[in-house]
């Protein structure tokens, strides 16, 4: 026994006795089940096959756990010992994987998978090195009992993760994924390359000074991204509207605004001793602006289904308005 170990307030699972293991047993496939039934609830609007998944899985916990309980019931009687997992310290430990906002059906099935496995392979180390033959005896029959899930696991995935759930599951993942992190993105690149022009250029044209201008731009930048972050996080809390966390979609927004402002921007740390200094950084950033906007077009045909086309013609003009805009005050 380690020196720390006199001190510890924790038991291993080979000094419980049969009572206490047996109630341990039936805590643990009660908060399975509760696992199980949370990822359920987690899938029932999007993903209806994996939420019949776990509520089929959730459902043998539960009758796992009744199986144990009668179990006691008969050795010990009505009385559980109030032991918890933390009471013990080479007991299974969860992972707070239920907490995890989008999280994906197919990481929800692995780490049921992870769950079962690890139960029955806990049992059958704990079983191997218990010296007794009753409490040996009753972690080979709890290591069968995780088997038996897996199986379970294993068949009602079968039955119901076909081929056509898989793909429905995937379309619903992928219209997830563009509602919290393109769309908002998007709407953050156009206006960061599009809106920050117009104070850019302005600057540019009535200044002729790099750095000023820079600064213009750095502060537009980054100001347009806080502002378009908090604005994508409060207009919706994704209840209603299902896109996903009001953060995510806030995070997503205010970076993409930023690095659009920041791209034509930075062509102004050309050091105004440079010959040509500003012509040098405008045609750079006149660039730079032509890429985030065809950017901003492949974008929206990825993912909006626009035709090229189209969404190349649209961003041209409105990028074309500003900028003229920004040049047009930045020369009187």
């Amino acid at each position: 026994m380690g020196f720390l170990s006199v001190f510890s307030t924790r038991k291993r699972v080979a000094e419980l006795t049969e009572r206490e293991v047996l109630a341990l047993a039936i805590a643990n496939e009660e908060e399975d089940s509760r696992i199980y039934q949370s990822f359920a609830e987690a899938c029932a609007t999007e993903f209806p096959a994996s939420a019949r998944l776990f509520e089929g899985m959730a459902e043998e916990e539960r009758g796992h756990r009744a199986m144990l309980y009668d179990l006691y019931r008969q050795r010990f009687g009505e009385h559980l010992p109030p032991i918890r997992r933390e009471d013990v310290s080479d007991f299974l430990t969860r992972r707070p994987m239920w907490w995890t906002k989008n999280l994906k059906p197919e990481q929800m099935r692995a780490e049921a998978a992870l769950m079962e496995i690890q139960a029955a392979n806990f049992y059958d180390r704990a079983a191997a090195q218990s010296l007794d033959t009753r409490l040996r005896e009753m972690f080979l029959n709890l290591a069968e009992i995780e088997r038996g899930h897996e199986k379970k696991a294993e068949r009602l995935e079968g039955e119901l993760i076909t081929t056509d759930a898989i793909e429905g599951e995937k379309a619903a993942s992928h219209r997830q994924f563009v509602l919290t992190y393109v769309q908002p993105g998007l709407a953050g690149l156009i206006d960061g390359s599009v809106s920050t022009l117009a104070p850019l250029f302005a600057a540019a044209f009535a200044t002729k000074n790099n750095w000023e201008t820079f600064l213009v731009g750095l502060a537009a930048s980054i100001g347009a991204g806080i502002s378009m972050g908090i604005t994508e996080a409060m207009s919706d809390d994704g209840k209603i509207s299902g896109r996903g966390s009001p953060w995510l979609r806030g995070i997503a927004c205010g970076v993409m605004t930023t690095v659009g402002g920041l791209g034509h921007a930075l062509p102004y740390l050309v050091p105004n001793s440079v010959p040509n200094a500003f012509w040098i950084a405008t045609s750079l950033a006149a660039a730079i602006v032509a890429v985030e906007l065809v950017a901003i077009a492949w974008i929206r045909t990825k993912y909006m289904e626009t035709p090229f086309m189209r969404s190349i013609m649209q961003v041209i003009v409105g990028g074309a308005l500003v900028l003229a805009v920004g040049i047009l005050i930045g020369s009187s």
